[in-house]
């Protein structure tokens, strides 16, 4: 703790008194203050496996598409895999994906016809919603159904394009279409450790 040295005036006082810089509060918080806990990790780029490169077929294992096969076209700024089905095959458009729900196969096919460069993790940002305020909508009485989500032109269009360069390039290798339309699924006594993808 700082100390400050004062001179006081006066026969009796000593002429010099230290004193503490910064003086103790009279009252203290009822409650204590959370302090933030100091952070240790440092933030690292992400590192994906070998066999996740561009044109690798992927089997996705959680979330709305588990089971599907897609094709992975890059890997994105923020680590995340930007795969698709194609979406006429088997029903899975252009979205981001995480490394760790996949399993990379041996199948590999060519992507180099595929433009991809406009895709970014922006791209796949989520518009933010107004708050809505009144007491109509928050009681429910102006709409009780809710909103369905309406694709936006530019990515159909998108999505038209990237499927029609990928089905160019699957059409060249026999039984791959209906590979990739087939889902993935274990049956009773499989055993996915001895599997070769």
């Amino acid at each position: 703790m700082s100390a400050v040295t004062k001179e006081i005036g006066g026969a009796k006082n000593g002429g010099k008194r230290v004193i503490p810089a910064n003086k103790a509060s009279k009252w203290y918080p009822a409650e204590d203050i959370p302090t933030p806990k100091k952070v240790r990790k440092a933030a690292r780029p992400t590192v994906l496996r070998p066999s996740l490169v561009p044109g690798a077929v992927l089997i996705i294992l959680a979330g709305r598409f588990r089971g599907k096969r897609v094709v992975l076209l890059k890997s994105l700024e923020d680590g995340t895999l930007l795969v698709t089905g194609p979406f006429k095959v088997n029903g899975v458009p252009l979205r981001r994906v995480n490394a760790r729900y996949v399993i990379a196969t041996s199948t590999l096919v060519s992507v180099e016809s595929v433009d991809v460069s406009k895709f970014t993790s922006a791209y796949f940002a989520h518009e933010k919603k107004a708050k809505k305020e009144g007491e109509a909508e928050f009681f429910g009485d102006e709409e009780k159904k809710e909103k369905k989500t309406v694709v936006s032109e530019t990515r159909i269009a998108d999505q038209k394009a990237v499927d029609s360069a990928l089905l160019a390039e699957i059409k060249k290798v026999p039984a791959l279409k209906a590979y990739l339309a087939s889902s993935f699924s274990l049956k009773k006594g499989d055993k996915p450790h001895l599997m070769k993808f």
